[in-house]
């Protein structure tokens, strides 16, 4: 593979192929959701939190996530390009808090994918199960050992990296294939779960007020923005699609496809299986809701729904990051490693195997959490609050960009500004107040996922680092974009216009 170096003065800055449509962005937003992923993992987690209410948090957690979507699709009419929140931030707010913008979204994603790849190991072990396999030389299958499932899923890592360099479109045909497989098996089960399930529908299932505390309530929100999150990906690619509008459009598309999954399996999963059923068994709580509602094979299908999710996401987690990284080393706050170009690709081909090779480290040292679910939970609780500290930059660079449409037209005034304004806050509180409490539940710290100082620590690392980083790339690297986010266009630096 050929690459195209970017060295300090380029006689031109390197640029992506511009190959995809609208629903190359759905397949790569909707993978990175991974609706699958988060209803067979994700609502177990968040019933432990918030009990049997996952409908009232899966439609309250929407409205703050959906004033951002709005701000993304914004933002990205007026400046398409591959580093989005880092971009806007960085232009509207403070060059430092939009490169902890995206310094916080690859480190998150790359937790992410290193929690992804135990998912997809344990799936599979799963599978081995289901078919009778039980034991290989000698060592007995256990989809609940983070050793055996994350040594698995790292195979399987390496190989959707590799598909990720030959190109995104190659990668959204794929991911396609496996949505229209995940979609069909997810809506199905949840279809005849929610018809002949044991457990009687209650509207309470949908009032937030009788979430059990305020703790609890800003725990479950967050858990659920971490569900929502990867919509924003349709964004990483917005230099290359052929029309940037169309990046607008799959996001928002995804965002709100997510939430009718979301609430469809929260009231599947209630229909069928108890309070305790569906908080004790965590990463395998689909395999047990199948298994609840058919016998074999068909049980299977859910399980294989996952295993195909899982992979999806984790070639959507590598392509948005490779990106992200192309842009900020464009800037030159990166090194020029992650701004190569392969000439064959046309993708940032270097970029994407060093992502691939950063998580297949981190999966490797969370090994010394022993346990499947404690490493969920751990990188779960970490990752809601930098996602959403990272949303809420991201909508108030949107309030401050619009801002005068206030006086201008207050209908466009209330959709551009008050909105992500309101969603920011929201979602500042939300951090803020769980980061309390976590401090709060424990008098000493040690590393446990039930150890609240040891789940503050985790964020606060990943954002102390971002501003390690960004010292770097001002004084070390003398990156301009620490001049107002100077050079941060996709190409020449040019006005920004004005919305319509």
């Amino acid at each position: 593979m050929t690459d195209q170096p970017y060295g300090s003065d380029p006689p031109a800055r390197p640029a992506l192929r511009k190959s995809l449509g609208v629903f190359d962005g759905i397949a790569i937003a909707a993978s990175s959701t991974a609706a699958t992923t988060s209803i067979g993992i994700g609502l177990g987690v968040t019933a432990g939190v918030v009990g049997l209410h996952l409908p009232a948090i899966m439609l309250l957690a929407f409205l703050p996530v959906l004033g951002i979507a709005g701000a993304y699709a914004r933002l990205n009419r007026v400046e398409p390009n591959a580093g989005n929140g880092y971009v806007w931030v960085g232009r509207s707010l403070s060059p430092w808090l939009g490169f902890l913008v995206g310094w916080v979204n690859i480190v998150a994603t790359v937790a992410f994918l290193a929690y992804t790849t135990a998912v997809t190991g344990s799936a599979l072990i799963q599978l081995a199960q289901d078919a009778g396999l039980r034991r290989v030389a000698g060592l007995v299958l256990d989809p609940g050992s983070t050793a055996q499932t994350t040594a698995l899923g790292i195979v399987v890592l390496a190989a959707v990296t590799l598909t990720a360099v030959t190109g995104v479109r190659t990668a959204a045909r794929l991911q396609s294939g496996l949505l229209v497989f995940e979609y069909v098996v997810l809506l199905g089960f949840c279809g005849y779960g929610i018809v002949t399930g044991p457990h009687p529908f209650s509207l309470s299932w949908f009032d937030p007020f009788a979430i059990p505390s305020a703790s609890a309530l800003a725990q479950g929100l967050l858990l659920t923005v971490f569900c929502y999150w990867g919509f924003e990906s349709a964004f990483s690619v917005s230099e290359e699609v052929r029309d940037p509008r169309d990046a607008s459009r799959a996001g928002t598309i995804t965002l709100v496809t997510m939430l009718g999954l979301f609430l469809l399996g929260s009231v599947a999963f209630q229909r069928v299986l108890s309070e305790d059923e569906l908080v004790g068994h965590g990463a395998e709580g689909l395999a047990y809701f199948g298994e609840r509602l058919a016998a074999q094979p068909l049980a299977a299908l859910p399980l294989v729904a996952l295993m195909f999710s899982a992979v999806a996401s984790l070639q959507a987690g590598v392509i948005p990051t490779a990106r992200a990284m192309f842009a900020m080393s464009r800037d030159r706050t990166l090194g020029p490693v992650w701004s190569r170009v392969s000439a064959r690709y046309g993708t940032p081909g270097a970029g994407t195997l060093l992502i691939g090779a950063l998580a297949t480290v981190v999966a490797a040292l969370a090994l010394v959490i022993p346990r499947l679910a404690d490493m969920i939970m751990a990188t779960v609780n970490a990752v809601g609050i930098v996602v959403s500290l990272s949303y809420a930059l991201t909508a108030l660079a949107a309030a401050v960009r619009f801002r005068s449409l206030l006086r201008e037209d207050w209908r466009q005034g209330l959709r551009a500004v008050v909105l992500p304004a309101l969603s920011a806050a929201a979602l500042l509180a939300l951090g803020g107040y769980l980061g309390w409490s976590f401090y709060d539940s424990a008098d000493h710290f040690e590393i446990s996922p039930d150890n609240g100082r040891f789940l503050l620590l985790t964020p606060l690392v990943m954002i102390a680092s971002g501003f390690v980083a960004a010292a770097w790339a001002k004084w070390v690297r003398r990156s301009p974009y620490f001049r107002t986010g100077e050079d941060t266009p996709a190409d020449a630096p040019r006005p920004i216009p004005t919305p319509q």
